[in-house]
């Protein structure tokens, strides 16, 4: 996996929300990203994570590795001290389950955990004219992220939520109505990659009526991976 060296690629960093959360927009990314899609076509996908919505398949060593090292300077700028070193675990990622059997998690905006310092990574291989990612704030908390401080209180009034309105009809997230509001919604640009913190609120954007293929040439692959400190 090649990334572009930075003069090749256009990035852009954004502060969205009331609690201003740092969202890096990396446009051309990797160097040949056909030479990745041809490597995913080789991977074998499967059911893996009950949270994710569709099939994935782990990322190499090298390949993480590669995304470390080349990302280690904005990471550093943007979400931790310089010079920092990183470590990662990446898949890649196909979106296939069709709405109607989605589980009741997956129809609402979620976090990948609750350390502020671990950054995800999405990074779009796909040519669907859907498939971006969303970012959300809860209505009843105000809060766009979560932390164990946090989360005891989120939960405790999503369950009233719920509770009073029941739980979303079988179907991906659009704006969150009417538990969330979306702040932002990123557009899944072919070889766009974007960099958040885990801990935000966030949900793909899938289109409810379209065909979501397991192949990767034609469906909804992505790469993904989570971006830790390395501490000690």
């Amino acid at each position: 996996m090649k990334l572009n060296p930075p003069e090749n690629t256009k990035i852009g960093i954004l502060s969205l929300g009331r609690e201003e959360h740092p969202l890096v927009v990396l446009d051309n990314f990797l160097a040949d990203p056909e030479a990745v899609i041809a490597d995913a076509a080789l991977q074998k996908f499967a059911h893996i994570n009950p949270h994710y919505p569709g099939i994935r398949a782990e990322l190499g060593i090298a390949a993480t590795e590669a995304l470390c090292e080349a990302l280690s300077p904005v990471l550093g700028e943007v979400f931790g001290p310089a010079g920092t070193r990183w470590e990662a675990q990446g898949w890649y990622s196909i979106v296939t389950t069709p709405p109607a059997r989605l589980a009741p998690i997956q129809r609402l905006p979620h976090v990948d955990g609750l350390d502020p310092d671990q950054v995800a990574l999405m990074l779009y291989l796909h040519r669907t004219p859907h498939g971006g990612t969303g970012l959300y704030r809860h209505n009843a908390t105000g809060l766009e992220s979560l932390t164990a401080e946090t989360f005891p209180a989120y939960k405790a009034q999503l369950e009233g939520d719920i509770a009073k309105s029941g739980l979303p009809a079988p179907a991906y997230i659009g704006d969150g109505a009417p538990h969330f509001t979306c702040i932002h919604a990123e557009e899944g640009r072919f070889n766009r990659a974007i960099l958040y913190r885990g801990n935000t609120l966030h949900s793909g954007l899938i289109d409810n009526h379209a065909e979501l293929p397991a192949n990767p040439a034609t469906g909804r692959l992505t790469v993904n991976a989570f971006l830790r400190p390395v501490r000690g």
